[in-house]
């Protein structure tokens, strides 16, 4: 009898187990599958992406030699076909070297249209802020109140890298549209406030005494000193990131490998 209670258990336990693996496999079968894809698909990825940075790098460095050698339709050409690429390291800083060369030949609209696009392209703040704050200052003393305090306002942030420079650029602009008050309240943190470049502290210093005294038209040669460009940024790759300088920045001309 207890034979009999025996085999009769054993095969409710096989058919238990049957029903199971009938349930659960198919299930572990689909888990594994999308397992497998997704880790083929992310190694694609990755080689796609390392494939599109290199191609990248030997446009930009093809670009940055024909520059070298004076020949800006090449280099335009050249950064163009770097901008095109899927790395979009090496996009924002090839669509900052055709904005150098744009305000080499005067073509300023030109140049802050790819500024803002290479701020848009780039992932790290300090050639993002950078784009964006030099397309402001082809713009300081053109652009209305309201497009330039949207353009300049995020760039004073706490944690922004060219945060003193943005706030200057911000005042001057106020100032020029007629906002002393404003402005000034601005500049006066400048001359307070510390990790503020000495020759932007002095600038706010000048300022300051502008607006007091009422004599503060004479700003317009504030704003030339303060909205000088660099002739052509020579621009490093995102990953050497330069602590934040008394300028929009520049940086090194050899490429490194960017994604």
């Amino acid at each position: 009898m207890v034979d009999v209670f025996e085999q009769v258990e054993e095969e409710l336990r096989s058919e238990r187990y049957k029903r199971l693996a009938r349930t659960w496999l198919p299930i572990g079968a689909g888990v594994g599958a999308i397992a497998l894809i997704s880790a083929l698909g992310w190694w694609g990825y990755q080689t796609w992406q390392t494939n599109e940075a290199d191609k990248a790098s030997v446009a930009y460095q093809r670009g940055i030699e024909a520059f070298t050698a004076g020949n800006m339709d090449q280099a335009n050409t050249a950064f163009g076909e770097a901008a095109d690429t899927a790395s979009r390291g090496y996009k924002a800083l090839a669509l900052m070297q055709q904005a150098g060369i744009a305000v080499e030949q005067g073509k300023n609209e030109e140049a802050v249209r790819l500024f803002d696009e290479a701020a848009k392209a780039g992932r790290d703040p300090i050639i993002a802020d950078g784009a964006a704050l030099k397309a402001a200052y082809l713009l300081v003393d053109k652009g209305s109140l309201e497009d330039m305090t949207k353009r300049l306002e995020p760039l004073t942030g706490e944690k922004r890298p060219y945060r003193a420079l943005a706030q200057e650029a911000l005042a001057t602009v106020q100032l020029l549209h007629n906002k002393p008050t404003e402005a000034r309240e601005t500049f006066v943190q400048l001359q307070l406030g510390q990790d503020v470049p000495q020759t932007v502290r002095q600038r706010a210093v000048v300022a300051v005494q502008l607006i007091d005294s009422g004599t503060h038209g004479a700003v317009r040669k504030i704003v030339d000193e303060a909205a000088k460009l660099p002739a052509q940024p020579q621009m490093a790759a995102p990953a050497a990131a330069p602590a934040p300088a008394e300028s929009a920045p520049t940086a090194q001309a050899q490429p490194a490998q960017a994604q």
